[in-house]
Parts: C-alpha cells; sequence; structure tokens
C-alpha cells in the first residue's frame, strides 16, 4: 500500500527520534557504529512501523516476516527501533555494550527478542534470507524474509554466491534492501570496491530488479519500492536506496571518519543540536 505524505511524515520523525536517542547512546558508551546505524533508520523503521507482519508480544510466532541486518554493525538503530515497536522495554537500549548486557555490539539471535540471525561478519546475510525464503515455500508459510546489505557486504564473495543461489531456486518472497550509502570504513567505497553499475549486475545474475534507485530518505518513495514489490510475485527481488551515511548531521554526512569513530563530547555538542532541529522540523509539519 501507497504511505500517505501524513504517514510518511510520522515515519520519518520516528527515524529521526532514532537517531537521536542512537547518538546519546553511542555518545554515552563512547563506543558503537553511528555512520551506518544513521543511514539505515528509515528502512528499518519503515519496515518494523509500516510493513512487516509481526507479533512483537510472540517473537516467534511462525508466520512473521523475517528481517536479516547483514550489516550488523547498525545493531545500536535495530536494537532501538526493536525495543520501541514493543519486543524489549526501551530503557534496556541504555544497556548497549554493557557486560553481559544482551544487546551487544553485533546482533545476536539466541540472546535477543526480534532479531532473527546473528551477523556482523559482513556478507552471509543474503545466504541466510535465501534459506529463510525457501523455509517459507517448503513449509506453506507466506512471510517475507527480508535482507538489508551495505556495501561491505556486497564486497564478500559469499554475498554472490547468495545471489546467484538465489536466482537459481527464485523464491518469491525474498527481498533485499540496498543501504548503499556509498561509504566504507577506510573510504569511499568507489575507491576500495567499485559496485557500479549495482542494477545491471543484479539483472546480469537474474534477479529482479526495481526500476529505479529510490530515496532512502523519504518515506513516500520507500512506500513506492514496496509497491513494486508488491506488483507481481516473481523473485527474488532487489531494491536499491541511496542513502547517507551520517544522516542528519552536516559534518558527519558523506564521510568515512564516522563509520565507527567514537563521538566524543565535543563531537556530541555540534551534532545533537542538528538531530535536535531536524526532529522539530519534521514534528512542525
Amino acid at each position: 500500500m501507497q504511505t500517505t505524505t501524513g504517514r510518511s511524515t510520522e515515519l520519518a520523525r520516528l527515524a529521526q527520534q532514532f537517531r537521536l536517542e542512537v547518538l546519546d547512546v553511542l555518545h554515552k558508551k563512547g563506543t558503537g557504529h553511528w555512520g551506518g546505524a544513521s543511514s539505515v533508520a528509515d528502512l528499518l523503521t519503515h519496515l518494523y512501523f509500516e510493513r512487516m507482519n509481526i507479533r512483537p508480544d510472540d517473537p516467534k510466532w511462525e508466520e512473521r516476516d523475517r528481517l536479516v541486518l547483514s550489516k550488523g554493525h547498525a545493531s545500536a538503530m535495530l536494537y532501538t527501533v526493536l525495543a520501541h515497536r514493543g519486543y524489549f522495554p526501551v530503557e534496556e537500549v541504555q544497556t548497549f555494550r554493557d557486560l553481559n548486557s544482551r544487546l551487544q555490539g553485533h546482533p545476536c539471535m539466541n540472546k535477543t527478542a526480534g532479531v532473527e540471525m546473528s551477523t556482523g561478519a559482513l556478507g552471509h546475510g543474503i545466504s541466510v534470507g535465501l534459506g529463510m525464503s525457501l523455509a517459507s515455500q517448503l513449509s506453506g508459510k507466506n512471510f517475507w524474509s527480508y535482507v538489508i546489505t551495505g556495501e561491505g557486504c556486497l564486497d564478500e564473495g559469499q554475498s554472490w554466491e547468495g545471489i546467484m543461489a538465489a536466482s537459481k531456486f527464485k523464491p518469491k518472497k525474498l527481498a533485499l534492501l540496498v543501504d548503499y550509502n556509498k561509504v566504507q570504513l577506510d573510504g569511499a567505497a568507489s575507491e576500495i570496491m567499485p559496485l557500479d553499475p549495482l542494477d545491471e549486475k543484479f539483472r546480469a545474475f537474474g534477479w529482479r530488479v526495481a526500476p529505479k534507485v529510490y530515496d532512502g530518505h523519504n518515506h513516500d518513495e520507500i512506500a513506492e519500492a514496496f509497491t513494486w514489490l508488491d506488483s507481481e510475485e516473481a523473485g527474488p527481488s532487489v531494491m536499491i536506496f541511496r542513502t547517507h551515511k551520517g544522516k542528519g548531521v552536516s559534518f558527519m554526512e558523506d564521510n568515512h571518519k564516522w563509520h565507527g569513530a567514537p563521538i566524543d563530547d565535543e563531537t556530541y555538542a555540534k551534532a545533537r543540536p542538528e538531530l535536535e532541529a531536524g526532529l522539530a522540523k519534521l514534528e512542525a509539519k
């Protein structure tokens, strides 16, 4: 279903709120990955608050849609979204990376409600999502399996093995979302391992490819992508979303330094007002 403009604004406001909360936590802890967490905020918010068929009070419900965050270093955003969606208390996010906390730097499926797969070693998310989607078909279920990757995942050979296998088995309800912020730990993706033309690569591997690159920070466009996804049953399907690492803070956006650098007091003092101003602007709409 196409998201209305009012609903899009509400989802954008939620995503911005989650960015603010993640920044607070990462500053407090002095550790974590801000860049990729901020870039994927809108996609995760849209999935969990608009798209996915889930029951937070019954996280192992067999008919639930699945989400594999292959770029597991963005865990702080995943935890924040899961908490606000009702999987565990919001206050628990404050235990991020504490000793014995279940909210560690990379998600753990055996400890954390709502986490479908332990991720962090980049590249295996697509293979796991493929297995989930094939299990759905073999068991007569009808759930979606969503996988979110970044450039780092797509630099890994295993990703392309999974992409090739998915082309062979053609699961109808496997959807890959590429959080395409074009920046990695050590610099621009174009310098480290160029992926463009990414859409043509997926077509060459036999995937159903969305007709355009969507704005991954615009919820009307994210909804448009899902409308395309639902337009036919052929699969597997991939949607590429242009995003910005460090989204919401001008001096952090598209800057590889903020992939995982600690957010010190000086940085926090400059960054937080920008996020607050962005949130206020959305709340005023």
